[in-house]
């Protein structure tokens, strides 16, 4: 979690040094509560679906939603991930949040918090919330206090193209951290481009660094090293040594440093088609390779991250999370009616039915059909530590610089040293 002393300033402080302007924010949030003279509430529903068939599915939820609620409309603002990241710097500076907007909870949720801008929804949603796995909660949970409702669960791991790695004479999917270099190699070898990576994005990179940190360092020495405020134990800049080992064989498609994830031309489309054989994503990756690329059906397989000889994590401790909805302090009590519709049984089963999402309410587990989605939630289930994503555990200032710095390592412009280093000054200076 982030540095409890920090709250509205330290976001203040964030947004100027980011140089976003406030002016076509103004609109957005505030102490409004979306009535007008009919009666009818508007609600700003901000996320980040929008790649298909997220985007329609979402969409027609709302217009269920307005159907049921005849007084009720819903302003929907779907961004990409970096954009909505960056508006959301800029709204929480101003003080003025959506009504109902994504989080992916741990330390940016916690600094939203403390700055008073989201609503406890600990009371408000207990009649049905205490009903939903307690796992998907957890990142939203602030001091016992529930602040956001999950939608989703789910791992980060290695999605491949198993024709591919038939061709380069790839058995099984590696298990150490040895073995996945020389897949790498074998492809390599056959003329395949072994993985795509959206390098324009530095969070595609992190996760590389925060899964091989897990495994030589140790799950619990990532949240030791957030508290100490010191990230340059031997285990992180091991994991920075591990990565450069990858990086040093060129695994990653032609131009990838100006990448973009969900483009035509972008990560997932470089999959998606066939044109690498594997990316490190989270659970929705199928559902975007489809949407970005062709998708590659039933030649599309999924594996953990594999071991490293010596570490100290194991191959049963998964990074990830999901994603969530908390409201801003004061919204209209419209909008937690909002939030128990997302949250039914009825709507679970929707999402996972037509995207492919991991239920978070028992009773949707029924619909799971797809063979990856179910590997991904067996893989959770049998998991032995969980991690969120770095750049949301943490405070967004330390979030921001691992997600900085291991892309300059990828790049060629830092050291595993240097970036074990910069994590950790700038983790200083947010005390």
């Amino acid at each position: 979690m982030g540095d409890r002393a920090l709250s509205r300033r330290g976001f203040l402080a964030a947004s100027a040094a980011a140089g976003l302007g406030m002016t076509a924010l103004s609109g957005c949030g505030g102490d409004s509560d979306g009535g007008s003279s009919d009666g009818t509430t508007t609600i700003e529903w901000w996320n980040i679906s929008t790649t298909e068939p997220t985007k329609t599915v979402w969409a027609g939820l709302a217009k269920k939603f307005e159907a049921q609620n005849p007084k009720v409309k819903l302003k929907i603002v779907q961004l990409e991930n970096d954009a909505y990241k960056s508006k959301m710097t800029a709204l929480i500076a101003s003080g003025k949040l959506p009504d109902i907007f994504h989080t992916w909870g741990g330390g940016v949720l916690e600094q939203q918090v403390d700055a008073g801008l989201v609503e406890d929804l600990s009371d408000s949603t207990k009649p049905w919330s205490d009903g939903m796995l307690s796992v998907a909660k957890q990142p939203y949970l602030i001091d016992k206090k529930l602040y956001g409702i999950p939608f989703d669960i789910g791992m980060v791991g290695f999605w491949h193209n198993k024709a591919l790695f038939e061709q380069a004479g790839i058995g099984e999917p590696p298990t150490t951290w040895a073995g996945f270099l020389d897949a790498v190699k074998k492809l390599k070898a056959k003329g395949i481009t072994p993985l795509a990576l959206a390098g324009k994005e530095s969070w595609t990179g992190m996760y590389y660094w925060a899964y091989l940190a897990m495994r030589t360092a140790g799950i619990d020495a990532l949240e030791k090293a957030n508290e100490n405020k010191d990230f340059t134990g031997d285990g992180f800049v091991q994991a920075g040594e591990h990565l450069k080992e990858l990086v040093d064989l060129q695994p990653f498609q032609k131009g990838f440093l100006g990448a973009a994830y969900s483009t035509p031309n972008g990560q997932a489309a470089t999959v998606g088609n066939g044109k690498a054989a594997m990316e490190l994503m989270g659970q929705w990756a199928p559902v975007v390779e489809a949407d970005a690329g062709k998708g590659l059906g039933a030649n599309l397989g999924f594996f953990p991250f594999p071991a490293v000889d010596g570490g100290q994590g194991a191959i049963t401790e998964v990074f990830g999370g999901g994603g969530g909805h908390a409201l801003r302090r004061g919204a209209p009590k419209e909008a937690v009616d909002f939030l128990k519709f997302f949250a039914s049984e009825t709507t679970d089963l929707e999402l996972v039915k037509k995207t492919n999402t991991l239920p978070v309410v028992p009773g949707a587990e029924k619909a799971l059909a797809d063979p990856n989605t179910k590997a991904v939630q067996a893989q959770l289930k049998g998991a032995t530590g969980f991690q969120l994503y770095l750049d949301q555990a943490y405070a967004p200032a330390v979030g921001q610089e691992v997600n900085d710095s291991v892309a300059a390592l990828i790049a060629g412009s830092k050291s595993p040293g240097q970036v074990a280093q910069s994590i950790t000054k700038v983790a200083k200076e947010e005390q």
